[in-house]
């Protein structure tokens, strides 16, 4: 019996994984082969020829190398189909704003033509529709293979929780007297329930979790806005966010509500999902010994996830902190004016983990309790 139980599974798992094999290669044929549905022109280079090269130097002695490629297009779509054309692209050594073009990039130009009849074209940009395929199907593979079940539940919610965020964000742009913070407390409260209810299911550790990474990301986010309502937000600089034409004020304090959210909806999961474990494990357990527990592992995950935030919101910023050094920037000047914003934004998440532990714990020990098997 539990022979035929296993085939069976197994089967079912062949099924899943050929599915999935089928779904992955018709996907990528699609998108290699996709050109037709374009209304801008694509050319593939076919063959690269550099024409010069130039070295150059800056006041502050930045040393580049200038490059002009000649390019030969072949064209995958439009009235032109199936021509080569040819094409300039010039760019540096640094690629702070260009790159180098090679054999088999595919690019959307816009043609031209010359008073002889020649045609030629414009390179407007790569066609990246294929990578972007391979790497989101790299990591759709891994979260099923390595998670299974989880990992097809969590790649639902990411898909949902984008759609809804695009969703509210079309609905505040069409609307000017829509109010973002409003709409994203809405989304907060949507994807944190969403997400734990698809994940982790229907149980005490999932409501624990919610009720505590709600709790602790409008703590986190109440204090950071009194702190700088206090100290009138001196040493922030918005000029990141002045070309809004909307209150970049808001925007800024809506990001720090959807930043905060990620590290302690994670935060609370891991301490109610460890101590409900804990518990069923060792139902005898008494109350100290669990409460324990949870501050050891609140402590354990707390350094970790601090550090995370850190450099998840200051590793964007290190291109153009490059950028201003090279060009003789002042080392406190070139810090604030680019992650005073950054800075704050980690300052937000980590008081939000901090403030979710407690939180958590107690959330989760309260659910406990309801058992009555708990030894005081």
């Amino acid at each position: 019996m539990q022979v035929g139980k296993n085939m069976m599974i197994n089967r079912k798992r062949m099924m899943w994984f050929s599915l999935l094999g089928v779904l992955c290669v018709s996907s990528l044929y699609f998108v290699f082969h996709n050109h037709a549905l374009y209304e801008q022109t694509i050319g593939e280079v076919t063959s690269v020829t550099t024409l010069n090269q130039e070295n150059t130097i800056d006041q502050y002695e930045n040393e580049d190398t200038l490059y002009t490629q000649q390019l030969t297009l072949t064209l995958k779509n439009g009235a032109h189909q199936g021509q080569e054309v040819i094409a300039e692209n010039g760019y540096s050594t640094s690629q702070a704003n260009d790159y180098e073009l090679k054999k088999g990039t595919e690019l959307f130009v816009t043609m031209k033509e010359a008073k002889d009849g020649t045609q030629s074209a414009t390179i407007d940009g790569v066609k990246r529709d294929k990578y972007l395929a391979i790497i989101i199907w790299m990591l759709l593979l891994m979260l099923i293979v390595v998670s299974k079940k989880q990992g097809v539940f969590a790649i639902v919610t990411l898909c949902t929780n984008a759609f809804i965020l695009s969703y509210a964000l079309d609905l505040y742009i069409a609307n000017e007297q829509a109010s973002l913070l409003f709409i994203c407390s809405i989304c907060i409260l949507i994807f944190t329930i969403f997400s734990l209810l698809v994940v982790n299911g229907v149980n005490k550790k999932t409501a624990a979790a919610i009720i505590a990474t709600l709790i602790g990301t409008a703590v986190s986010l109440a204090i950071t806005f009194l702190v700088l309502k206090l100290t009138n937000e001196q040493g922030l600089y918005y000029e990141e966010l002045q070309f809004l034409t909307r209150p970049y004020k808001t925007v800024f304090f809506a990001g720090l509500f959807l930043g905060a959210l990620g590290a302690v909806m994670d935060v609370a999961i891991t301490i109610s999902s460890s101590l409900v474990t804990l518990y069923e494990e060792h139902p005898t357990i008494s109350i100290k010994a669990l409460t324990q527990s949870g501050l050891e592992i609140g402590k354990d995950i707390m350094g970790t996830m601090t550090n995370i935030l850190f450099f998840a919101y200051i590793s964007g910023s290190i291109p153009i902190l490059i950028l201003y050094f090279k060009n003789a920037g002042a080392f406190g000047y070139t810090l604030s004016i680019n992650l005073s914003l950054e800075i704050v934004r980690a300052l937000a998440g980590g008081i939000g983990i901090v403030v979710t532990i407690p939180v958590a714990l107690y959330v989760t020990i309260l659910f406990i309790l309801k058992s009555k098997k708990v030894v005081k």
